[in-house]
């Protein structure tokens, strides 16, 4: 189908095709309606708002409203809004050599209308991809209305046109994504003056350039998204602007484990080898889950801006980058991130968050490693229980001890599981570790819920190794 559109080149040809176009709003409400009709994924690859954000946004397309995404960092906004343009027709057809991809039945430009005058039914068209017919800005106070409308081109004056000629203007973002998506992220950081511009466009239709006023009737679907806290009376976004976009989409972090361990898993780019295989224990995969959950839930870090759930993908790299240099350091045929590795997510935590009250008895690296022991005492009580380690705490009790290290080869904790009775039957329980390193995870995950507990002391001896004893 597509390449007996791109054989279509004049109005004629596309008129005895039968071709129509639509506005972008009826566009993406056909698409929708057929992925709806298909049992298709609206938003492929957002994970955690089927049952939330994604009716929201699904009823806004239908309606064809603009929208505006308030969400703290890190909650996929960004993705969200360039998702959407998978909602657009794969080709639509375009005046040739038009700036502002005009409808050839419609056109709205001058250019345009005079070629379609001169041409006629010969009129010359070419065929859009959706990338050129999706835009995005950062806002940031420097962004002007020239930048996102246009501006006056002083060579074109200079070629003799008037100022008040439409053609004189140098075309900004907006204009050269008519019949499509234009995408704004962190709206309330635009100018007042930038922000009525926009408002003008959205409902009007006209803008002032240079004190001229202009009428452009851009086909577009406006997007945008902002830091709630930016986005009220109190923030830096004036009213009229506000009034415009038609609904509002709040989004949120993932509301369980088992969604932020997907998300983590798909958004994980980590540089594997094949001869080098990554083993990830499950609950290493919650232990990770957990500390992003235990910060967005404590006082001691400030909310308002959010934990990105960036974090929990970066902590997942940081722990696989230290598993695979113990196993390269020490010769080892696989990378099995262990208890031992949590140490270094001191590094890719600790730039993310922002602490609440910042002091000398406030450190980073102290919150860290709070946060990562009641991340792992609760997935140690989520699988075992302490009753069924009394052999093991009676071992220790006895003055026997163990030694662990984020760079001891894995096959240091065989004698251990030899040793201590119970141990490998526990371990066992926590899941089918057949491979040294596995078998070292959980051994780890025990030695270290015990002292948690308060079952077992733990000393630092040096570096990365530790010693538990009772």
């Amino acid at each position: 189908m597509n390449q007996d559109l791109l054989a279509i080149t004049t109005l004629g040809a596309l008129k005895s095709a039968g071709y129509r176009t639509a506005p972008v709003r009826i566009e993406m409400r056909n698409n929708l309606l057929k992925r709806l009709t298909g049992s298709e994924r609206t938003l492929p690859g957002i994970i955690g708002y089927d049952k939330t954000v994604v009716p929201e946004i699904e009823n806004a397309i239908l309606a064809g409203h603009h929208m505006i995404f308030l969400g703290e960092r890190g909650q996929a906004k960004s993705r969200i809004i360039r998702s959407l343009a998978g909602l657009l027709d794969e080709l639509v057809p375009a005046v040739k050599g038009c700036e502002i991809n005009d409808d050839p039945y419609a056109p709205i430009c001058k250019f345009c209308r005079r070629q379609l005058e001169e041409h006629g039914d010969n009129l010359e068209i070419t065929w859009l991809t959706r990338e050129p017919r999706y835009a995005e800005k950062l806002a940031t106070p420097d962004v002007s209305v020239a930048d996102l409308i246009g501006e006056i081109d002083p060579i074109k004056v200079a070629e003799g046109r008037y100022l008040a000629d439409e053609e004189t203007i140098h075309y900004g973002l907006i204009p050269r994504t008519n019949r499509g998506i234009f995408a704004i992220n962190e709206l309330p950081d635009l100018t007042e003056k930038v922000q009525v511009g926009l408002f003008n466009l959205m409902e009007e239709k006209d803008v002032q350039i240079k004190g001229y006023k202009i009428r452009l009737p851009v086909d577009v679907i406006f997007v945008a998204s902002a830091n709630p806290e930016d986005y009220t009376s109190r923030g830096r976004i004036i009213t009229p602007l506000k009034d415009r976009f038609d609904v509002q989409i709040r989004t949120h972090y993932p509301k369980t484990i088992e969604d932020e361990i997907a998300i983590m898993e798909q958004e994980c780019s980590y540089p594997l080898r094949p001869e080098l295989p990554l083993r990830v224990a499950p609950f290493m995969r919650e232990i990770l889950a957990h500390i992003t959950f235990e910060a967005r839930a404590s006082n001691e870090i400030n909310q308002s801006s959010g934990v990105s759930v960036r974090v929990t993908i970066n902590n997942f790299e940081a722990v696989i980058s230290n598993a695979e240099r113990r196993a390269v350091m020490v010769g080892e045929n696989e990378i099995v991130p262990r208890i031992t590795d949590l140490p270094s997510l001191y590094a890719s935590t600790a730039g993310k968050i922002e602490l609440e009250y910042v002091g000398e008895d406030k450190k980073e690296e102290d919150l860290v490693e709070r946060l990562i022991n009641r991340a792992v005492l609760k997935v140690f009580d989520h699988h075992l229980k302490l009753d069924d380690l009394k052999p093991i705490i009676a071992y220790f009790g006895q003055g026997w001890g163990v030694e662990v290290s984020d760079m001891a080869p894995a096959t240091e904790y065989l004698e251990p599981l030899r040793e201590v009775p119970g141990l490998r039957e526990v371990v066992e329980r926590l899941g089918p570790f057949e491979t040294p390193g596995l078998m070292a995870v959980a051994s780890e995950l025990i030695f270290e819920g015990l002292h948690l507990h308060q079952k077992l002391n733990k000393e630092r001896q040096g570096g990365g190794r530790f010693a538990y004893h009772a």
